[in-house]
């Protein structure tokens, strides 16, 4: 099997795009099921964020596993492959191993560092687990990506580039209410890990008096309690709307929550002189009706909005240090793939062996019936030791070949040289090593890979 990964970000796509792709919690086992039931799919991690909705999949071939996934993609979208492929990107093999570790490392996120998305892989990887969508190569590079997050923030200081997309949206607040957010009142709409985390980061900036509202109540009023915070009703969200100036909206709600009525009557009961209501959308879908952003005396900060402003982040030598922690951990993972690759071959090599040593045992003792059992058993011990030995070391020096770059190629001529009957379980295609943003501009896009129809038989920082 090999790596795939195929997805869109706030890098390559807008709030609009992610909208669509995304997959609610509802709905993730029914979409894992689904990628695993298509003919090039073994195995299926899903990740849907604010920020970001990738498939990590392991496929039997490049061109079949791409077309399966952009099939489930569209599906769950609504919508044809065309609608969205230029928003896509694709990584495989070494590509795909290289973008998860990066994505893990927080070197791929909006705000470089963030560890929320490491949380949110986790969760990802339990899903799938828990859905049993995630074989042998997607358990070990789950694992080993969580690792390499973890080692990341430990031994570097990319955590001084921002903790979350959180403490990123609410600087960006300050800085449109004169710097300074302690004293405002705010209201968070949602009470999920989202919304928890907001409400802990508005606390610690001394905003206040803080207000929380869901559409579970019970929720609402457990994190509100914990921060001494207010809690009202979702009934209640027009006038708590009319009495704060920073509102929080992170729910996992399909429609917006924040509507243009909603907000215009909120308005309406509100004191001008306050200075804009800054709404912060950090949900995929949004939660804020984008006609909300052409009303008088509202300022919306999304998605698209703080991608354009965080643009150019800070902590470039601790990124590159992360870099290269990566770069080092994706070597030492294909290594370990090329020699799990290797090893059926193997396996299948000593096999063959002991089919030829059985034979041949069984026709000496057709040929000299005369041997006693003690005879026949060392005959069979002295042969099985002649063969062993003959075969010990080209297999040793077979696993550390194939541990190199190009090492798959050793394995492939030990099938060839012994017409060994290995089950092929690799990609065949043959397609770079890596295939960058989909967007017409590279060398290949999903829009040139033919999809077709067959027959079938999330907290914090990425929300």
């Amino acid at each position: 099997m090999k790596l795939l990964v195929v997805g869109a970000s706030y890098r390559t796509a807008p709030v609009a795009t992610l909208e669509r792709l995304a997959v609610a919690p509802a709905d993730l086992t029914r979409t894992l099921d689904r990628l695993v039931a298509q003919p090039y799919v073994a195995e299926a991690v899903l990740v849907s964020t604010c920020n970001r909705v990738e498939v990590y999949a392991a496929v039997s071939g490049f061109h079949g596993g791409l077309g399966d996934v952009c099939a489930v993609l569209a599906e769950q979208a609504g919508a044809p492959p065309a609608a969205f492929a230029n928003h896509l990107y694709v990584h495989y093999d070494s590509a795909a191993v290289d973008h998860v570790f990066r994505v893990a490392a927080g070197l791929d996120s909006m705000v470089v560092g963030e560890a929320q998305i490491l949380g949110q892989l986790r969760d990802a990887y339990h899903w799938a687990s828990g859905a049993d969508t995630a074989g042998r190569l997607l358990h070990e590079l789950m694992q080993q990506a969580l690792r390499v997050g973890k080692r990341a923030h430990a031994e570097t200081g990319i955590d001084r580039a921002g903790q979350s997309v959180v403490t990123a949206a609410l600087d960006l607040t300050a800085e449109l209410l004169d710097g300074d957010l302690a004293g405002r009142p705010a209201l968070v709409v949602g009470a999920g890990a989202m919304g928890a985390l907001s409400v802990a980061t508005l606390s610690r900036r001394a905003a206040g008096p803080l207000t929380v509202t869901n559409r579970g109540a019970d929720r609402a009023v457990r994190l509100a309690e914990s921060y001494g915070a207010n809690a009202v009703p979702i009934a209640g969200l027009v006038p708590a709307l009319s009495t704060v100036d920073i509102v929080v909206a992170a729910t996992a709600a399909t429609e917006p929550v924040l509507t243009v009525d909603v907000v215009t009557r909120a308005l309406d009961r509100r004191d001008p002189a306050r200075g804009p209501l800054v709404l912060l959308d950090l949900a995929v879908p949004r939660d804020v009706d984008p006609e909300v952003a052409g009303l008088p005396g509202v300022e919306v900060i999304d998605i698209d909005r703080m991608a354009t402003l965080l643009a150019d982040g800070p902590a470039a030598a601790d990124a590159a240090e992360v870099g290269r922690i990566v770069t080092a951990e994706v070597e030492a993972f294909l290594s370990w793939l090329r020699g799990a690759d290797v090893a059926p071959t193997v396996a299948a090599l000593r096999g063959r062996a002991d089919d030829v040593v059985t034979a041949e045992l069984r026709r000496l003792a057709q040929r000299r019936p005369d041997f006693s059992d003690d005879q026949r058993a060392e005959v069979a011990r002295t042969v099985h030791r002649v063969v062993q030995r003959l075969l010990h070391q080209p297999t040793v020096k077979v696993r550390q070949l194939a541990a190199e770059p190009g090492g798959d190629q050793y394995a492939a001529l030990l099938r060839e040289l012994f017409d060994l009957e290995v089950p092929q379980t690799a990609g065949v295609d043959a397609v770079p090593d890596v295939v960058e943003t989909v967007d017409g501009r590279g060398s290949f896009g999903v829009a040139d890979v033919p999809v077709t129809d067959t027959d079938q038989p999330p907290t914090g920082g990425e929300r």
